[in-house]
């Protein structure tokens, strides 16, 4: 049975997202996550693909990861509703820090 356009493995998604550099071309994000997939024995995701993921990414900007989530819950920098929002996939990103004065 042939395999068309099997959905990305969560794995290279997250890799994706900490990749992508806007100083490097999408090409080479590409490139750089192909080599992983074969790494972890997993199936190279198209370009059209990877190259979408990233629009998408950039579009909505970075989201924080679990272990960053979970911090600025303890350090009350978001309130605990931010982890069902991050399960939903609802969450904001979180804005850039503020310059200091100075």
């Amino acid at each position: 049975m042939l395999a068309f356009a099997p959905r990305i493995d969560t794995r290279l998604v997250a890799a994706l997202e900490r990749l992508d550099d806007r100083d490097v071309p999408i090409a080479e994000t590409y490139r750089r996550l192909g080599r992983m997939a074969r790494e972890l024995r997993l199936f190279r995701p198209s370009y059209e693909q990877v190259r979408r993921l990233i629009h998408l990414a950039r579009r909505k900007g970075r989201l924080p990861s679990t272990a960053d989530l979970l911090l600025d819950v303890a350090f009350n920098l978001r309130p605990p509703a931010a982890l069902m929002d991050y399960l939903l996939d609802t969450l904001p990103p979180r804005p850039p820090p503020r310059p200091r004065p100075g």
